[in-house]
């Protein structure tokens, strides 16, 4: 499968898809000649019909409350709904949709629910700074922890130095001066 730069289509574009519609092209050769989803392109034909030139503008994004996906995945089963109507009927995405009914398939109505929390966990990042001053101990203590941590760096490159220099003495060229 060749990976695709996915396009995006602005309104003058959508329009023209539209008229070449309209003047007997197929979905399939509009789809090959500009790289447009088959499906996509059905979405935006189907609001055309149905709202003229508004349909093409893009929506907005919408914010779905469990209320709605329920509304929408219990449609889409009871009046067995493409994923393209229910898209063109309820507004959000065919990929939001269908992620809705995967989760509704494996978890229930429960699963829909539930939010995931996005960013990042409590906890990860850096260190808040303790305001108060430290004692002489704590500072000792810090200062000789961070001396340990650089000698331990330093072991390391001298090792690496040492390592190399081998390698090049093995290869029969002398080590540089730097």
């Amino acid at each position: 499968m060749s990976e695709r730069k996915r396009r995006k289509h602005d309104y003058s574009a959508r329009l023209k898809y539209i008229r070449l519609l309209e003047s007997g092209w197929t979905f399939s050769l509009i789809r090959v000649k500009y790289g447009i989803d088959d499906t996509q392109l059905k979405v935006l034909w189907e609001k055309y019909q149905q709202y003229g030139k508004a349909g093409l503008h893009k929506s907005g994004k919408i914010k779905a409350d469990f209320a709605l996906k329920k509304k929408i995945v219990l449609d889409i089963i009871e009046n067995h709904l493409t994923l393209h109507a229910a898209s063109i009927k309820y507004g959000p995405s065919i990929s939001s949709i269908n992620t809705w009914l995967r989760i509704y398939r494996s978890e229930g109505l429960s699963g829909l629910e539930r939010v995931r929390k996005r960013g990042r966990p409590p906890g990860m990042g850096r260190p808040k700074k303790n305001s108060k001053p430290l004692t002489e101990l704590e500072r000792l203590r810090k200062e000789n922890q961070e001396l340990k941590t650089e000698n331990a760096l330093l072991k390391k490159v001298r090792a690496l130095v040492e390592e190399r220099n081998a390698r090049l003495r093995g290869t029969g060229q002398g080590p540089s001066k730097n």
